[in-house]
């Protein structure tokens, strides 16, 4: 059972949700429009290894909202704020897409915040780079559309992959996520050189790759591990950028295993 819990820190309210788990602390940091519950189905499986604390990120779920800086560098600094404010320690960062950029971000701002970074399917784009694969209409249509209210079945032409109970939860909680909390985050996208921070990190770090997704070539594996040699990877060959709504065991094997930093203190 997931407890939730809120932590005010960076100058607003953050909403987490606890899956208990007797291994390395960890902060899990969804993606561009998931809020925190949308992630509990992997969460319950993560907590086989690890303590995990799922963020509702500013401006979706049960977080702060309103009129607040949405940009990366807002997020990356919650993310080093709450964990002191919630008393996690260094955790292990698992980040998806949007999450994994914070969590580069933030893992540069504090090198001494966090024990590990697992980046799952950050999005390569960026300054001169080939745009984000997805259309922001996609965002726009399906968050204008929960705004009304509607069906997991309504949400199925948006999601065609999804199984029933995963649509109906992104359907119940999709209007949650503010429209220009995740505009910013979207251009963000494509304004943001994540890239300039991989050189500066020297944690252990596993990028997780979506085979079966247009996030993550073949090349840009390569010029990630050029600029963070230490990195290692793992590829979940069939999935899409939501690796673990469509493998989740294929998710597990790739990111169960990893190892953070010992904090020997």
């Amino acid at each position: 059972m997931a407890r939730g819990y809120n932590v005010h820190a960076n100058g607003i309210r953050h909403h987490l949700l606890h899956f208990a788990g007797a291994g390395p602390t960890m902060l899990l940091i969804p993606g561009i429009t998931s809020p925190a519950v949308t992630w509990g189905f992997v969460a319950e499986r993560l907590a086989a290894a690890f303590d995990v604390h799922v963020l509702d990120v500013r401006g979706r779920g049960l977080s702060e909202a309103g009129a607040l800086d949405y940009s990366l560098d807002a997020m990356a600094a919650d993310a080093v704020a709450l964990v002191e404010a919630a008393g996690l320690g260094r955790p292990v960062v698992l980040g998806h897409s949007m999450g994994a950029r914070t969590a580069i971000r933030a893992a540069r701002r504090s090198p001494g915040a966090f024990s590990g970074l697992l980046l799952i399917d950050p999005p390569v784009s960026g300054p001169g780079r080939r745009p984000y694969p997805s259309a922001w209409n996609w965002y726009e249509d399906s968050i204008l559309l929960a705004r009304k209210g509607c069906s997991g079945e309504d949400m199925r032409r948006f999601c065609p992959t999804w199984t029933d109970e995963q649509n109906a939860l992104r359907a119940e909680w999709l209007h949650s996520c503010q429209l220009d909390a995740v505009r910013a985050a979207y251009d963000g996208f494509h304004t943001d050189d994540i890239h300039a921070d991989l050189p500066h990190l020297a944690l252990p770090m596993r990028l997780v790759v979506a085979g079966g997704a247009a996030v993550i070539g073949n090349e840009d594996i390569e010029e990630i591990r050029t600029l963070a040699p230490a990195i290692e990877t793992r590829i979940v060959e069939k999935a899409g950028h939501m690796i673990p709504w469509d493998d989740l065991e294929g998710f597990l094997a790739a990111v169960m295993d990893f190892r953070p930093l010992v904090d020997k203190n």
